[in-house]
């Protein structure tokens, strides 16, 4: 499979909303949290959002905010049938890149305890800094060499 990214417009808001409450409902309803189309939008604006796409097809996105010393993934999101092709490790080598090229010296994320994605997280370096009822923060740091 052939990954690529590209910076996401207002016309893959949609495709993004519809892909993150799908892939994390189940998460909220565990944790007795409320989605909110609304706020999703607000944190869509806000954010440098990129589509990923596999053969031309839209297979994901991912979405980044930053402050003076860390890169942070808001989102990171895949289509079902594009999981375990190696677009995760793919998606993290390119924001990894990025933090380096932007002189960064963290990456950082949030998960719900509870999801799979965070041994993937691990296994590409990133270790468990903090914790709260429903998340793992998570970090990588980044040194001169990736």
């Amino acid at each position: 499979m052939s990954f690529q990214w590209r910076p996401a417009t207002s016309a893959d808001l949609d495709f993004a909303r519809e892909l993150t409450c799908r892939n994390m409902l189940r998460y909220y309803i565990a944790h007795d949290l409320l989605w909110q189309n609304e706020a999703f939008d607000v944190a869509w604006a806000g954010r440098d959002n990129r589509l990923i796409m596999c053969d031309d097809r839209a297979a994901g996105y991912v979405s980044l905010s930053r402050d003076a010393r860390a890169l942070y993934i808001r989102e990171l999101h895949m289509l079902e049938g594009c999981r375990d092709r190696g677009a995760g490790s793919w998606v993290i080598g390119q924001v990894l890149t990025l933090a380096a090229l932007e002189r960064k010296s963290a990456l950082r994320l949030t998960v719900f305890k509870n999801n799979p994605a965070r041994v993937l997280y691990q296994r590409l370096g990133l270790q468990v800094v903090g914790e709260d009822e429903c998340f793992l923060r998570m970090q990588r740091d980044i040194g001169s060499a990736i």
